[in-house]
């Protein structure tokens, strides 16, 4: 008969194992989600008849709502129910997969899959945290945390492989219809889980709400709108980076007052938490601008399929979950401020090597040794962000720390997304333009007409579209566009990889403040916390 502990929850109670199989089915969905869109974004394209940066924007918006609103699903989920957050979570992310599973338009992408996903995210990862700290003990706790997060780590590993896959030989739709019976199954067994209380203050700090959602937002959403040639582009971030502030001061002003607030500021005098959700941000504006920037690339430039672009992007995934599980078990003596040091160093090698490599890559292939380094580096950091920045942090508001620090790197990641990919099509857009007007065999007039197409609508295409485009042209005029859009196309991606080499090395330089820092055992809390 199993062990009785804590409010009639049993050490291996009847379905646990049952139980921990559905979170952890939940959880590979979460993640796997956007690995399928990167590796899709040429055949949605076709499919919907839209634009490369039209996709990318989706993406980038999905992870901004994500971070956005995660320090309110989570404290959604503290008033109302961790388990109804969970569901309306998963309810949120069935409606976004059925609809790409059925959308025949960008906008229906836009409002169900990155809207509504996005904050059925921010409600699933908080919730899933506490109902699975509430729903098993000891033993069976800790096993529950490790499926979890192998199945988190699987499917960032195997996430652009299977994507690929499937998108190639069936068809992207077939993927998020798959992600939807499996979101179906988990809730048809909702029953499993039971609530965890909340003992609480229930008091709503509105105002930190909706000025840390305007802070997040408006950075984020400034560079969306730059990049799709919208106005007021000043003005949204600076309400972003205002908002940030008065946020910042709210809180501690509210403390001081003795009321409740959306989160602890007390959590930042810990120079330990300051620095690893610092680094935590850096290291998911890297990964951001990398899982956006070559996908792009390798679809559009090589005209790989999305399998392709999976088996190119192999490499660098894989790299980071093999580094990430062995250092994770094998650090030994190690300082972790040293792993973490060493993993940035790591990143920044491999970014300086990748780099040079463009102009002279003809296949993905070519990438896969600076992927190989830049994936150890990363996996180093996985392994080791999360317990050092919850490390100083009470068992009791480690949930709350938690919140924070996934906050941090989802904004990281939306902001590498959307500034990455941004920063690609301006590049693109500047030098295509400017070798234009250059240029020896194109006439003044086909010169002004090429830099007016650029500034209505510049976009990353394929050798084979822009031969399409230029039919009927003289055959030394399509050469030339060719050859120019060849040589833009190097540079745009040059000039967005740099977005996770600066972020690599700013945390680089941001490790050696670590090092200095004493080293923290972390609490049996902190390191169950795998889905921070």
């Amino acid at each position: 008969m199993a062990k009785e502990t804590r409010a009639g929850i049993a050490e291996n109670p009847k379905g646990s194992n049952k139980l921990a199989i559905l979170l952890a089915m939940a959880m590979f969905v979460l993640v796997v989600d956007t690995s399928i869109m990167n590796v899709s974004i040429s055949a949605i394209v076709t499919d919907l008849d839209t634009t490369v940066s039209g996709v990318q924007s989706a993406i980038a918006l999905e992870a901004l709502v994500s971070a956005a609103f995660i320090l309110i699903g989570s404290k959604l989920g503290d008033l109302y129910g961790r388990k109804r957050a969970y569901i309306l979570g998963l309810i949120g992310y069935a409606i976004g997969a059925i609809t790409m599973t059925l959308t025949q338009s960008l906008t229906a992408v836009f409002l169900f899959w990155a809207i509504i996903g996005g904050l059925g995210a921010s409600l699933l990862l908080p919730a899933m945290q506490s109902l699975i700290h509430g729903n098993f003990e000891g033993a069976a706790q800790k096993r529950a945390y490790a499926l979890v997060g192998a199945a988190s780590g699987i499917a960032a590993a195997v996430g652009p492989l299977l994507g690929g896959f499937i998108t190639t030989y069936l068809s992207w739709r077939v993927a998020f219809f798959l992600e939807f019976i499996i979101i179906a199954i988990v809730l048809v067994n909702i029953k499993l889980v039971k609530d965890v209380p909340y003992t609480g203050p229930r008091e709503v700090d509105a105002v930190g709400a909706v000025l840390s959602v305007l802070g997040m937002g408006g950075i984020v959403l400034s560079i969306l709108v730059w990049q799709e040639g919208g106005e007021y582009v000043a003005l949204i971030m600076a309400v972003g980076i205002v908002a940030m502030i008065i946020f910042a001061r709210w809180l501690v002003r509210r403390k001081k007052a003795g009321k409740p607030t959306l989160l602890d500021p007390e959590l930042f005098r810990s120079k330990h938490f300051r620095l690893g959700i610092s680094e935590q941000m850096v290291q998911n504006i890297s990964l951001g601008g990398l899982m956006i920037a070559l996908p792009i690339y390798f679809q559009m430039v090589f005209e790989y399929t999305a399998m392709q672009t999976g088996l190119a992007l192999a490499p660098f995934s894989l790299s980071i979950f093999v580094i990430a599980l062995l250092a994770g078990r094998r650090v030994g003596k190690r300082r972790p401020s040293r792993i973490i040091q060493a993993g940035f160093a790591i990143l920044f090698v491999g970014m300086v090597l990748m780099i040079p490599l463009i102009p002279r890559a003809d296949s993905g292939l070519m990438f896969s040794i600076p992927f190989l380094i830049v994936g150890s580096g990363i996996g180093l950091l996985v392994s080791q962000l999360n317990n050092y920045t919850l490390a100083p942090i009470s068992e009791e508001r480690i949930s709350e720390a938690a919140g924070v620090n996934s906050a941090s790197g989802s904004f990281g990641l939306s902001f590498g997304l959307a500034f990455a990919g941004a920063i690609m099509l301006a590049a693109l857009s500047f030098t295509f333009s400017y070798m234009a007007k250059s240029s020896t065999v194109l006439t003044p007039d086909q010169q002004v007409y090429v830099a007016q197409a650029l500034e209505e609508d510049a976009q990353i295409m394929s050798t084979t579209q822009l031969e399409a485009q230029l039919a009927g042209q003289p055959a030394e005029v399509q050469e030339e566009i060719i050859r120019i859009n060849t040589q833009a196309r190097y540079i745009a991606l040059q000039v967005a990889l740099l977005v996770p080499l600066i972020a690599g090395l700013l945390g680089l330089l941001n490790s050696f403040r670590m090092v200095k820092l004493p080293d923290l055992e972390p609490s049996s809390a902190a390191e169950g916390m795998v889905l921070g």
